[in-house]
């Protein structure tokens, strides 16, 4: 697998098909993996690009939990387009991976072409609220430090490629997890370009995240995957299919 060098930890990233360029990014716990259902009807036309968080899958996992910044994964999204010469992309991400699309649009609104924001959301507008989520995700690392990868639990895309280093996962679910303020749902009716919205019809957790999206950034559509949870690309792959292949050909009319 083809390997970025970075600063704070060499990133695994893969290339398929050719045409406009599609950036995938994976949530928390998953790996680039997580798409391989969809890697086929995607590239028809389009050049997918997926790779691993930093502490995921085969990108490397440093000991310093300031490389875990969400700042230095965005700029690792950056440095992957550099690498392949790609000056604007399509951003598709799940959970996390569609936090990060999120902030990497507002940061570099003049690289990203649509959306594709996969059961995630925008984070708190509240610091209470922000501090509940960071609280369970210091608890995920502590999980994870004391049981290893059976404290990621069951949903369908963690399990999709079982390589991880656990101590990356740790130090991924204190940096990379954790959010430090409002940017970026303050900044989602600055987003100008198309966007999809899809969710799990059994995603409790991030349902009213999607309505918010969808009613937030101007033009925005959003898809609700009947008989899917918190991975609908993984758990009915032919209905995500159909819709992202659907909204990638209208971006490109």
């Amino acid at each position: 697998m083809p390997m970025l060098t970075r600063p704070s930890g060499d990133i695994s990233y893969h290339v398929h098909g050719d045409g406009q360029p599609l950036l995938l990014s994976h949530g928390y716990g998953a790996t680039s993996a997580m798409f391989d259902q969809n890697l086929a009807p995607l590239w028809s036309g389009h050049r997918v690009i997926t790779w691993d968080l930093r502490g995921h899958g085969g990108s490397a996992s440093p000991a310093d939990l300031a490389s875990y910044s969400a700042g230095n994964a965005v700029a690792d999204m950056a440095a992957i387009l550099d690498k392949l010469g790609v000056q604007r992309a399509v951003l598709g991400g799940h959970s996390l991976g569609g936090y990060l699309s999120l902030d990497f649009t507002l940061a570099h609104p003049e690289r990203v072409a649509a959306l594709v924001l996969i059961d995630t959301g925008p984070g708190f507008r509240k610091d209470e609220a922000r501090d509940g989520w960071n609280q369970r995700a210091e608890g995920t690392a502590a999980r994870l430090a004391e049981r290893g990868i059976a404290a990621l639990g069951s949903s369908s895309e963690l399990h999709a490629d079982g390589h991880h280093d656990v101590a990356g996962l740790v130090l991924a679910a204190q940096g990379t997890l954790t959010q430090q303020d409002a940017h970026v749902l303050t900044g989602l009716p600055q987003i100008a370009v198309p966007t999809l919205v899809v969710v799990g019809a059994n995603d409790q957790h991030f349902l009213a995240a999607a309505d918010y999206m969808a009613a937030k950034i101007p033009g925005a559509r959003k898809v609700v995957i009947p008989d899917a949870g918190h991975a609908p690309n993984v758990e009915q792959p032919d209905r995500f299919n159909a819709e992202v292949v659907a909204f990638l050909a209208e971006v490109a009319s």
